[in-house]
């Protein structure tokens, strides 16, 4: 980090979800906020080193899903592999939105970024589908449609970037690929890379988001 900002930031159990909440620095209060949303048995501090390199200095809010899978936090619950609860993640979807609208308003925050993976990916974009002011742009690491029904509105020009792996055993990218197009026909700005990779970051998933963000500072 730029900075020591695990010396700034501040744990709390505020608003529904247990998170992390770490304060822009002064000369970067103009960067967009991130709201990191970790994969299938992260924590709220699982993607921090991940934050401050994608965009330093900014901003972070990051919680930590509510739902626990043998031990494992998620966002929401599942049936089965690729199977999702949906009316579970209907249900996890709202909280999440009035967590954001309770964290902006306490924090003093401009609607945020999301960053997710995998699961955290796929709640982002269940706030897409039904609260899509909650957030000012998305970039989704590994991701799949959430929901059956065509996403309610409210996308025109919105940033999304999805980056999906050619060899991900878990999400396939034709499925990455296919919520993509169906984001761009609702009227979203999306811009979709399918990398040599599998499931797991790499290198090029962080470059090209950083990118990404980099452009949406300068309000691209």
């Amino acid at each position: 980090m730029m900075r020591d900002d695990l010396a700034f930031m501040r744990v709390s159990d505020d608003f529904g979800f247990r998170h992390a909440f770490i304060p822009a620095q002064p000369e970067h209060e103009h960067l967009p906020p991130l709201l990191l949303l970790h994969g299938t048995g992260g924590d709220e501090r699982d993607l921090l080193p991940v934050g401050a390199r994608l965009s330093p200095g900014a901003a972070i809010l990051s919680p930590r899903g509510r739902v626990s899978e043998n031990g494992m936090p998620r966002f929401f619950r599942r049936l089965a592999e690729g199977v999702f609860d949906e009316a579970d993640l209907r249900t996890q979807t709202q909280a999440l939105a009035d967590f954001i609208a309770q964290a902006r308003a306490s924090y003093g925050l401009t609607a945020p970024v999301a960053v997710g993976f995998s699961n955290g990916a796929n709640i982002a974009a269940s706030l897409l589908w039904s609260a899509p002011d909650s957030l000012a742009a998305a970039a989704l690491w590994r991701v799949m449609r959430p929901l059956p029904e065509t996403p309610a509105g409210g996308l025109a020009g919105k940033p999304v970037l999805v980056l999906a792996g050619a060899a991900d055993p878990l999400i396939p990218a034709a499925q990455s690929q296919a919520l993509a197009q169906l984001l761009e026909e609702t009227g979203a700005r999306v811009s979709l890379e399918i990398l040599p990779a599998g499931h797991g970051l790499t290198a090029s998933d962080l470059a090209i988001t950083q990118r990404f963000l980099a452009d949406l500072a300068q309000g691209g």
